[in-house]
């Protein structure tokens, strides 16, 4: 899987918790939730879904790390390896 599919299916994650989120809009390295204005509940269920989409886990300590498009994909990217 390289990094497009990754951002791809970040993105249709994101869209399934967040359908208003227009994902054409988004930036790479902005941080994402000012972007889509996700509340805590809502940021949870994206990376819950990113790990049921993926399988990779993500411990709460590695939330912080996960703030921008970029650095989910990164993330999903270095351990889909």
């Amino acid at each position: 899987m390289d990094t497009n599919d990754i951002r791809r299916g970040v993105l249709q994650t994101l869209c399934s918790i967040a359908p208003e989120v227009q994902a054409d809009a988004l930036l790479d390295a902005e941080p994402l939730r000012d972007q889509v204005d996700l509340d805590s509940m809502d940021w949870l269920n994206v990376l819950q879904g990113l790990h049921r989409r993926f399988g990779v886990d993500i411990p709460e300590a590695d939330y912080a790390r996960l703030s921008t498009l970029q650095r989910i994909v990164g993330y999903l990217a270095e351990r889909l390896r």
